[in-house]
């Protein structure tokens, strides 16, 4: 299952992702989207988890939690429209 994780503070990097949606489950990848030109982050990421019930236990408890002052949201990643 793809996450969403957005609003994250521009200093959160790949690895401390791994670490806090790790505490639920494999995680398979973790994509931390960066800005073309700057190369900062823009704010959010996806994080794939094979298991589908461990992301929804991730999603569920790290929705709205506090992480490097900021509040992240996580959702269920759609799928992109071609």
């Amino acid at each position: 299952m793809k996450l969403l994780v957005r609003n994250l503070a521009r200093s959160t990097t790949e690895e401390e992702l791994k670490i806090l949606f790790g505490e639920y489950g494999a995680v398979q990848s973790c994509n931390l989207v960066l800005d073309k030109i700057t190369g900062d982050s823009k704010g959010f990421a996806f994080v794939e988890m094979p298991k589908s019930g461990e992301a929804k236990a991730a999603m569920k408890s790290l929705n709205n939690k506090t992480v490097a002052n900021n509040k992240i949201r996580v959702k269920k990643a759609e799928e992109k429209k071609e």
